[in-house]
């Protein structure tokens, strides 16, 4: 199949997309010729990029993984990005098989991908729409068939904050969620960190000036008070190779912090 057929209708694709880049970062095959010159321009800006990538899907898995096996049988992936396997529906039916998922993209390259990988998937349903309106996603019917928020749920933010300018009110929609989660669940969210080498900060934004794809920069306090109203799971906000790790892995110059929150009360 070519590039060009791969465009759906509606996509241009001489404009990059923050999807399709880091599906190229995890050595994905969905990405056009502009999202891979984006990605040559963060790698050459920080070199460690693609490690952070994958450290941060590894966080991802890893953290479902754990809510699953906390009593969480539902999942709301908001940014889902283009879905790749283990994914977060296989993991957690892999814990409770009747688990259910919702993946959530403003992309429509990323809804055409899910509509094709889960066209016989069981309780799993796809969702284009924007983060920045998280009272149009809780009342999507895709949403409401499958997640019921009188139970614990588990909500992903995951590498899809540090998009969101401070005017479109990041902490504002992370509470529009935590205002309708039940006790049990959990807030699983990672962001681009202001404590980055500043030379490598400095160099990813020139390179992505203009971009989609460049993302604003937080400090540890602002992200963790993203967190407010949620009780941080051990070992709390960390670069997110630091989470759980598995695997022994260098630091990185690039700076992405994760952490899990539990809704108790």
């Amino acid at each position: 199949m070519t590039e060009q057929t791969r465009v759906p209708a509606g996509v241009d694709p001489s404009m990059p997309s923050s999807a399709r880049v880091y599906n190229y970062l995890l050595d994905g095959k969905d990405h056009f010729e502009i999202d891979r010159a984006v990605a040559a321009r963060l790698l050459e800006a920080a070199p460690d990029t693609r490690l952070v990538a994958k450290a941060s899907r590894r966080f991802l898995l890893g953290a479902v993984r754990h809510m699953a096996e906390s009593g969480v049988r539902q999942f709301l992936d908001l940014g889902a990005g283009i879905p790749a396997s283990p994914s977060v529906h296989e993991v957690a039916q892999e814990v409770h098989p009747g688990a259910r998922t919702v993946y959530v993209d403003y992309d429509p390259v990323v809804k055409l991908h899910n509509e094709a990988l889960l066209a016989d998937g069981k309780d799993v349903a796809s969702l284009q729409a924007d983060v920045r309106d998280p009272a149009g996603i809780l009342q999507a019917p895709e949403v409401t068939g499958l997640v019921d928020f009188s139970e614990p749920v588990g909500v992903l933010l995951v590498g899809v904050l540090h998009f969101v300018t401070d005017e479109e009110d990041p902490a504002g929609i992370v509470r529009a969620f935590r205002d309708r989660m039940a006790p049990g669940s959990h807030l699983l969210l990672s962001h681009a960190m202001a404590e980055s080498d500043p030379g490598a900060k400095a160099r990813l934004l020139a390179s992505t000036a203009g971009s989609p794809a460049q993302p604003v920069f937080r400090t540890h306090e602002q992200v963790l008070a993203l967190f407010d109203g949620f009780d941080l799971v051990e070992p709390g906000l960390v670069p997110v190779q630091d989470w759980r790790p598995d695997l022994e892995e260098p630091p990185t110059g690039m700076r992405f912090d994760g952490g899990l929150g539990r809704v108790d009360r």
